[in-house]
């Protein structure tokens, strides 16, 4: 796997497990302040498409995974 398909996989994950300990509705419900760290996911998504530049990337370049396109 390269690392942009790492990046979407990791946002993904980390996008449904928050709403699904901050939806109220979840049977995993915790707090709502959940919901926050959603929108963390998603703002960091948006400026990595404007910027071309992604902080988690970066990290998996360091160690050592494939870059990819």
């Amino acid at each position: 796997m390269t690392s942009w398909q790492i990046v979407r996989i990791i946002a993904g994950s980390f996008t449904l497990i928050s709403l699904a300990l901050g939806a109220p509705a979840s049977p995993l419900f915790v707090n709502e302040y959940w919901l926050w760290f959603t929108a963390f996911v998603g703002a960091n998504l948006l400026q990595s498409g404007f910027t071309h530049w992604c902080l988690m990337e970066r990290m998996l370049l360091k160690l050592g995974v494939r870059p990819g396109c």
